[in-house]
């Protein structure tokens, strides 16, 4: 199973969250862990859920696959773009 580390990479613009550049979150299987003082927007998460099921099994992709190239994911609020880091950091 792959856990995933999603970090704040850069934010352009105002973000109504306190969200800061370094903020992150780790998603392994269904299981989701934020450090303790930080936080996620649940917007944010909602528009990246349908890519972490699949982002889990990037190696067994054809090379083609648009997920193997896939390394960030922008927030859709159109106010403050908030872009996220999209990393696997444990492959077991």
């Amino acid at each position: 199973m792959a856990k995933i580390k999603v970090s704040v990479d850069r934010i352009d613009g105002h973000c109504n969250l306190p969200m800061q550049v370094g903020d992150h979150f780790f998603v392994e299987g269904s299981k989701l862990t934020v450090p303790e003082g930080e936080h996620i927007c649940i917007w944010a998460l909602q528009s990246m859920m349908p890519v972490f099921p699949i982002l889990a099994e990037k190696d067994r992709l054809d090379e083609g696959h648009w997920v193997r190239n896939l390394s960030t994911f922008s927030c859709p609020d159109p106010k403050g773009l908030v872009q996220f880091r999209l990393e696997i950091v444990e492959n077991s």
